[in-house]
């Protein structure tokens, strides 16, 4: 994380000391490398050039701040959105409506008709159900839906299971076996116009294997639906190339190795192609900036109290995720502790007996590879606040998203008149 780096002895993200952003904005915060994030969407946009020019749709789930999208869109990526409101954002940032994929297994009704109304490259399709109700909310604006079928290959990721979504069982997409059928449904079906195949098997995945296995059936499968009269003119390949969290962990493949397969894979298909990274891009470019508040001793050594929690960054507490965690200024010594928030939760824990930069009260500390999944997954749980996110381009900065508190919420939440009416009485 090369945009994340030491310099007079303290960590900078790019040009710019962390203690000066915890100083001017407080702690907790998230800190995101404009340099960081460009630099993977030119890579990944060099490396699948020979694919001639593929959309590259990136995942608004990852990280869906409005600066992040408007970087991104700025640099000529489309949006693969998951819901209205990430619709929204992705126009709102500037993503041209023929670049935007709206995938998703629960799409409503007005979310279809906010798309249709507002434009977009297509829907992937993940039930004939969805089919039926697409057909009707299309054919009552007048309008014509393009749409791909969103393929369940049956094909094990090998990533953590909650973050897997290509197995028989996963509840997304349609069951390969099925698909032929549920095409000449579609085909039956009035304002739909079926135009292609989507397949994606799951996030963080560290091996090309299971991703050439799937986009090989899905190679067949355009055959077949071409033979039996469709006109398939895309293929979405989604995303999931993974990114290493742990210095120890083996390298994933790279973005260069993954273009490679996909271009012998995809040989002969003759169709536009699509992909959908989200953390590749996003994940180094981020930190969570923390403090901390006191160590305390623990039954096995040291324990580290942050004032950042899992509400602030979920994964570790989901997924067991392992994250990098370093003092902001590090003095050379080290000591073996557990690092945790203060969330009233055995769960809230970042680490476990790791050896770590030597802190105590006061100390700042950064969680790194957080910029994706991160902010967007947050919670206000034991009433915590929703915390800042900053962008840093060289020398310059900007609060992106303001701290959310207590009293922002309490706005929000209104007493029942009767309750005061009882409470009286």
């Amino acid at each position: 994380m090369t945009h994340f780096h030491l310099c007079d002895g303290v960590v900078h993200c790019e040009s710019v000391a962390l203690p000066q952003l915890a100083r001017d904005v407080g702690t907790p915060l998230f800190v995101y490398s404009s340099a960081a994030m460009l630099a993977q969407a030119r890579r990944l946009r060099s490396a699948l050039a020979l694919l001639g020019d593929p959309l590259i749709a990136y995942a608004v789930k990852a990280n869906p701040n409005a600066a992040v999208l408007a970087t991104l869109s700025g640099e000529g990526l489309g949006a693969d959105v998951v819901s209205g409101g990430e619709y929204a954002r992705a126009r709102a940032a500037g993503v041209s409506p023929d670049r935007i994929v709206f995938s998703g297994v629960g799409k409503t009704a007005a979310e279809m008709q906010l798309a249709l109304e507002g434009g977009l490259r297509q829907f992937n399709l993940e039930s004939a159900e969805e089919a039926e109700m697409l057909s009707q909310v299309a054919s009552g604006l007048g309008r014509a839906a393009p749409v791909a079928i969103r393929v369940n290959p049956d094909v094990d990721a090998g990533s953590h299971a909650k973050i897997s979504t290509g197995a028989a069982r996963s509840k997304f997409g349609i069951p390969f076996a099925d698909t032929a059928e549920v095409a000449a449904r579609v085909r039956e079906l009035p304002a739909l116009d079926l135009i292609g195949v989507a397949v994606h098997i799951g996030s963080q995945l560290t091996s090309l294997a299971p991703l050439e296995r799937a986009f090989g059936r899905i190679g067949t499968l355009i055959d077949e639906l071409r033979a039996a009269g469709h006109d398939i003119r895309t293929a979405d390949l989604g995303g999931g190339l993974g990114v290493r969290y742990e210095p120890s962990a083996p390298e994933p493949p790279s973005i260069e190795d993954y273009a490679a397969m996909v271009a012998r894979v995809t040989r002969g298909w003759n169709v536009g192609l699509a992909f959908e990274p989200g953390r590749l891009i996003v994940g180094d470019a981020g930190v969570l900036l923390t403090e901390v508040i006191r160590v305390k001793a623990g039954a096995a050594g040291p324990i580290v109290v942050l004032d950042a929690a899992m509400n602030d960054l979920m994964r570790p507490s989901l997924y067991d995720a392992w994250h990098g965690i370093d003092a902001v200024a590090p003095d050379g010594e080290t000591m073996i502790a557990d690092i945790v928030g203060p969330v009233c939760e055995t769960g809230d824990t970042f680490a476990l007996a790791r050896r770590i930069d030597s802190v105590s009260a006061g100390d700042l500390m950064i969680i790194r590879t957080a910029g994706a999944y991160g902010a967007t997954m947050a919670s206000t749980y034991n009433s915590r606040a929703l915390i800042p996110e900053v962008l840093v381009n060289g020398t310059d900065w900007a609060v992106v998203r303001e701290r959310r508190d207590t009293a922002a919420f309490l706005r929000e939440e209104h007493v029942p008149a009767w309750i005061g009416r009882e409470a009286a009485g």
